[in-house]
């Protein structure tokens, strides 16, 4: 506990917030450019790595996914607000009989929902842990109530490999690689490169669909084992009240808002558009963004039932996307600095020259760990890390979809040790992040082994 008790210090001590840490990072990346770069043009240096970096602030490729992982985490968040998963809810809860059943009915279900949407997945498993809680509290159960806060928490080590994840996601659309390279590959290199890389080869792939069992029947047995061997915490929990609206009575057109009929078939219109637009995609099993974003925005419709609920919802869910708001643009920037001055092929050459198709995964897989400690932002990651990754892997004839998902399991485990991404759940656990990181670390040990063996087994 004493490890945990220092890894809390330090991250309070030394991490500011992460939009600090994005300026941080933008202002050592102007430097390092400053000092290792020679100005490819005949303007002043500094006046180059300047529009540089505004050319990226404001590319409009990567402000379009901005957009998209916002709606991804909103919608996401709005799905769990609906009264059907209420519900879903309660019924989990009430399987809760004992220490070791209450950690599992948690931390799995919390993994199986994140693999499809990681915005639904965060509030889904913090909603669940303080339900359990409460449910505990009220039955006399004798749980472990941090082990349950942090077993709420594990589908952050999961959702990168899943169908909402950053990287594999966005590089399924069409023509992303070669907009993400056009200024740091040659010619010869972007034409090689392949328009889509499928979420079939990726996130559906038969050894990552593997890799992603093994984790959640590991860390569902590591979590039983807690729950049986940790000692038990004292509970004093009020009852945590699901979003609710109004419930006065509209009046005139107001009764638009509140109409169950005119909000259902709304959403059913958007799913009826879904199935005759994608369908070609889904029997690939290619998911992009948009495809995402607009089936739940169909689903969170008919789910809330009235447009009242819904925007309720909404207004709820918003503010969750502060960081990517502002945030990303500046990890564009910095992208926009080393694609303009060259120092993506800097770093890649000492990649390349420290690795080889065998170890090139595993040091992506480390590195973007490293990574997320800096920039807890799967998205903003990719726009960071994701062209180092590409150019290296295409200089070493790593496969793309392998290079992806490494980068994608780097960053998401070690959400086990950033307490960033926790901050909603701890809101509505009332827990302390020193409070649930002993178990998260233990979670994180155990996932690392599992995607580095398979990347070298399985992948």
């Amino acid at each position: 506990m004493n490890l945990t008790g220092a890894i809390e210090h330090v991250f309070r001590k030394y991490l500011p917030s992460p939009f600090t840490i994005a300026v941080l990072l933008t202002l050592l990346t102007i430097l390092l450019a400053l000092l290792f770069t020679e100005s490819t043009s005949d303007q002043n240096h500094w006046v180059a790595i300047l529009r540089y970096w505004e050319s990226g602030v404001w590319n409009n490729g990567l402000l379009v996914f901005a957009y998209q992982m916002m709606l991804i985490l909103v919608l996401g968040h709005v799905l769990v607000l609906s009264r059907p998963m209420e519900q879903l809810i309660l019924r989990l809860t009430s399987y809760v009989t004992n220490p070791s059943n209450a950690a599992v009915w948690v931390a799995l279900p919390t993994m199986l929902v994140s693999f499809f949407n990681w915005g639904l997945g965060l509030i889904f498993g913090a909603i669940l842990a303080r339900k359990v809680g409460e449910h505990a509290q009220k039955n006399g159960v004798p749980i472990n109530y941090p082990l349950i806060g942090a077993c709420g928490y594990v589908g952050l080590m999961v959702w990168h490999g899943g169908i909402s994840g950053s990287a594999p996601i966005k590089v399924s659309e069409a023509g992303h690689l070669q907009s993400l390279m056009e200024n740091i590959s040659n010619s010869q290199v972007l034409s090689n490169l392949p328009n889509t890389v499928s979420t079939s080869q990726t996130v559906f792939s038969n050894w990552n669909l593997i890799i992603f069992m093994i984790v959640i029947v590991t860390i569902s047995l590591i979590a039983l084992r807690l729950g049986r061997t940790t000692k038990p915490t004292n509970l004093d929990l009020p009852v945590y009240s699901f979003l609710g609206i109004s419930d006065k009575k509209p009046k005139g057109a107001e009764r638009l808002d509140y109409a169950k009929w005119l909000s259902i078939a709304f959403g059913v219109l958007i799913l009826i558009a879904f199935a005759f637009q994608y369908a070609p995609l889904l029997r690939t099993l290619n998911i992009t963004p948009n495809m995402l974003n607009f089936f739940m925005l169909g689903l969170a419709l008919i789910l809330h039932g009235n447009f009242q609920s819904f925007l309720h919802a909404v207004q709820s869910a918003i503010g969750d996307t502060a960081g990517i708001l502002i945030q990303f643009p500046l990890y564009f920037g910095i992208m926009g600095i080393m694609a303009g001055t060259g120092m993506i092929n800097g770093i890649s050459n000492f990649f390349v020259s420290i690795s080889n198709g065998v170890t090139l995964p595993i040091f992506t897989f480390i590195s973007a760990g490293l990574v997320n400690i800096f920039v807890p932002s799967g998205g903003g990651q990719w726009a960071v890390q994701g062209p180092l990754v590409i150019e290296s892997a295409l200089r070493l004839n790593v496969p793309l979809p392998k290079a992806i998902m490494a980068l994608a399991y780097g960053d998401q485990i070690t959400n086990m040790l950033q307490p960033f991404w926790a901050l909603p759940l701890l809101g509505i656990t009332k827990l302390k992040a020193k409070e649930i990181l002993p178990y998260t670390i233990i979670f994180m040990m155990a996932g690392s082994c599992i995607y580095v063996f398979g990347l070298l087994i399985f992948a």
